[in-house]
């Protein structure tokens, strides 16, 4: 089986079929994974440039691993120390990179759309790693790939999507997926942190009482507060924010049942979740980190293997 897009720019391009396939090979890597000798050749000869116009840590350390362990080449790019400082425009940096014959551009940039326009002009393979408060579709596939390692199923699961939802590219790659697998979502939070189209374009559930939303759910998708991409203050103070918001150990204890605790990071402890929740037994934080290179490795996979 193959992908039926040559990019992964956003989970909306993608079929339910897509999906599935994604996972079940981020399966087999899993496994990989687990072995003495963690590294396959399957990408042997293939050139991987990491594009990064934005800050990240766990995103670019997971697909430069990922990457490794399938014995791909790699070149790394960032923005503040490249000739992008300088001005160079994002098409002729990147075909400066083309020009050293390079296969697929996994790509984060703060301008929404950025992968997409990439893809229109260049012919190498795009992962879109995040753009602007668009999508992160391999954070949604790693997210949704903990979830059913964790619970057994995605269709018919009951998904709360807790937290800046306005700035969160993660939360629409997850709206999307989760819709498209036949999970149920709410999204969760102040009033000022939920866009007003999302009950009417997505028909899910809008919830302002975070303990009505854990109540209901199976799994809880915690999202960190954006600071950086407010323009303006949206809630008075994070101490106010964690009293109404946040979610401690006494909050989950209170709901008479267990659920799943999950977020993207990196964690604001203290605001959205309190240590004890974010390191207690709840939590499935580090197994999202654990197979985000999994997923990653999956993607990569069968988009340089498409054309083949």
């Amino acid at each position: 089986m193959k992908l039926s897009t040559r990019h992964l720019l956003g989970i909306k391009d993608l079929t339910k079929e897509d999906i599935s396939l994604i996972l079940s090979t981020a399966e087999q890597f899993k496994e990989v994974l687990q072995r003495p000798v963690k590294k396959v050749p399957s990408l042997r000869d293939v050139t991987i440039v990491n594009l990064f116009y934005e800050n990240s840590t766990r995103t670019r350390m997971s697909f430069e691993l990922a990457e490794r362990r399938l014995s791909a080449d790699t070149l790394n790019f960032t923005a503040s120390s490249s000739s992008a400082a300088k001005g160079e425009t994002l098409l002729d940096t990147v075909n400066n990179i083309l020009s050293m014959k390079v296969d697929m551009v996994v790509m984060r940039h703060s301008a929404s759309g950025a992968p997409h326009f990439l893809s229109k002009h260049i012919p190498a393979a795009i992962i879109n790693a995040g753009d602007g408060i668009n999508e992160h579709p391999t954070q949604a596939l790693l997210d949704a790939f903990s979830m059913r390692e964790k619970t057994g199923r995605l269709e018919g699961l009951k998904v709360a999507i807790i937290g800046d939802i306005m700035h969160s590219r993660v939360a629409l790659s997850n709206i999307y997926l989760l819709g498209k697998m036949g999970a149920e979502v709410t999204v969760a939070g102040p009033p000022t942190l939920i866009p007003k189209y999302i009950s009417e374009s997505f028909g899910i559930r809008v919830e302002y009482n975070v303990k009505k939303a854990l109540q209901w759910c199976d799994v809880a998708n915690v999202l960190r507060i954006q600071l950086e991409r407010q323009n303006q203050p949206l809630f008075s103070s994070l101490r106010e924010y964690n009293i109404a918001y946040g979610i401690n150990r006494r909050l989950l204890e209170s709901l008479g049942k267990e659920i799943v605790i999950m977020h993207p990071g990196p964690i604001n402890r203290g605001v959205e979740l309190d240590s004890d929740v974010a390191d207690g037994p709840f939590s499935i934080i580090l197994n999202q980190v654990e197979n985000g290179v999994a997923v990653r490795m999956a993607a990569l996979y069968l988009l340089a293997n498409r054309g083949n």
